[in-house]
């Protein structure tokens, strides 16, 4: 198809303006990014009963990453490091009210630079009250904080505006007004979605009996938080963090439950949406979609209904690639990904200058099967909140096959914060913490030595934190 036949298509599915002379490296971008959405929480990732048939679709012509992780399982920190690819103690964001620094060039401004057309639309969430546009996205529309699931006010490009309806549905709506917007460059656009965040959960009302009859059932290690384990984890378990406190009705598990998961039906709708719209453009083959979520969430795992851990459920996310000319055929990668390789995964794809002394690598490689050097261990960060005294700092180390836990500086002595060790090749639920089992004293202290080694690597000695103040003197009282 001549360039001139192509352009009048797009002319005609109303995109406008020429078509832009790039070559192929220069592929269009666009970065789903929900919010608290776990690995498995999708039927593409083996989920019993919950269908994603837009989310399949992507992994069916595209990469599904089986093992991508997030560093800090907390929205700000982990938001930065996406944008930034630098573990949090170098980015600074260690907590859900701080801004990213102005100082760090994030991977969007890299694309603007690079001559793209770049726009952020959805939920930003670093910088608590702060909804101004940010620099490096020629479009911007967010609001304050977390939002609502309905009726939020927007900044849109400095000005406010309140837009009734469903969160997913307005951003989406967004994103299609922007994407018919003429244009002479490649886009590279950012959708944060609020789904599946708590505080409460609320599906959109066409969804809220979808899994009415679905047979919801208690994880396996819903009580693997007693024998073994660290003595806060049974003390968070009153808390709006625990199983046991009220935030998320876990009382009735099975309406928290599908309450989570008859929000994801409303993004893997949008997911279907935005493929659709592409499609109709001629722009779909030329467009990196990526899908992926700031952290995972734990649904009553451990006694928990929150992240913050370094449990599997807490740390680790979907993440999906469709970019035919890098994945021509499905692929499955088993390789460990983490939150820091996005951003220079997406300029090296894109052709654009790196960002200069990151932690994070791009996962181009992998998307054709060359995993030779790839990384066998990753460092995991957790700070304490003041805010949210239900967890404690956590430090550790996982491999493919072992992880190492560690809470340092806390209050309580060592049955409160007890190491953990847990061997996940024959015990990936995480129930058997074998720190203290001299059969696996010799692996304890190989992860250890592999934790100081990447502390030093990743510059993250001295490691500063704050104190913990105790989860038994603040207490909620319900």
């Amino acid at each position: 198809m001549s360039i001139l036949v192509l352009a009048g298509l797009l002319l005609a599915a109303g995109w406008g303006g020429a078509l832009p002379a790039r070559a192929a490296a220069r592929p269009n971008v666009l970065v789903i990014l929900t919010d608290d959405h776990r690995w498995d929480a999708m039927s593409c990732a083996g989920h019993p009963y919950f269908k994603t048939p837009h989310l399949d679709r992507l992994a069916a012509e595209g990469a599904r990453f089986a093992n991508a992780f997030v560093t800090t399982s907390l929205c700000s920190p982990s938001r930065a490091s996406l944008l930034s690819g630098l573990y949090a103690h170098r980015h600074g964001v260690l907590n859900n009210f701080t801004e990213y620094p102005g100082h760090f060039v994030s991977y969007p401004q890299r694309l603007k630079e690079a001559g793209y057309e770049t726009a952020y639309i959805g939920k930003w969430h670093m910088g608590e009250d702060n909804d101004l546009p940010r620099p490096g996205f020629d479009h911007w529309m967010s609001h304050r904080g977390q939002g609502r699931y309905f009726d939020n006010e927007w900044n849109i490009n400095g000005e406010r505006r309140l837009i009734k309806g469903y969160y997913t549905t307005v951003v989406t709506d967004q994103v299609l007004e922007w994407l018919k917007r003429p244009r002479q460059k490649p886009f590279a656009l950012v959708l944060g979605h609020k789904a599946p965040h708590g505080g409460p959960i609320e599906p959109e009302p066409k969804y809220e009996r979808a899994l009415e009859d679905a047979p919801v059932a208690k994880p396996a290690n819903a009580d693997s938080y007693k024998d073994g384990k660290p003595a806060w984890l049974a003390e968070s378990y009153p808390t709006w963090h625990g199983g046991g406190g009220p935030l998320y009705n876990y009382h009735d598990y099975g309406k928290f439950v599908r309450a989570y998961l008859g929000t994801m039906f409303s993004v893997d709708e949008s997911v279907g949406r935005l493929y659709a719209a592409l499609q109709a453009a001629g722009e779909l083959d030329r467009t990196l979609i990526i899908y992926t979520s700031d952290n995972g969430f734990a649904l009553g795992e451990h006694g928990r209904t929150d992240k913050r851990t370094m449990y599997e459920e807490s740390i680790r996310v979907p993440l999906l690639v469709r970019y035919p000319p890098l994945v021509p055929r499905p692929r499955v990668i088993t390789s460990m990904v983490l939150s820091l390789d996005l951003a220079p995964s997406i300029l090296d794809i894109c052709g654009a200058p790196a960002l200069k002394d990151i932690d994070g690598r791009s996962w181009k490689p992998l998307l054709s099967g060359k995993t030779g050097g790839w990384r066998d261990s990753f460092l995991y960060f957790y700070n304490y909140e003041p805010q949210f005294p239900y967890t404690p700092n956590i430090r550790g180390v996982r491999t493919d096959d072992w992880k190492y836990i560690r809470y340092p500086h806390g209050d309580g002595g060592p049955d409160r914060q007890k190491a953990e060790l847990y061997h996940l090749a024959d015990d990936p639920l995480e129930t058997r913490n074998l720190a203290e089992d001299p059969a696996h004293a010799k692996k304890l202290r190989e992860l250890q030595a592999e934790w100081q080694r990447l502390m030093r690597r990743h510059k993250a000695l001295p490691d500063r934190m704050p104190v913990d103040g105790g989860i038994t003197n603040v207490l909620p009282k319900f």
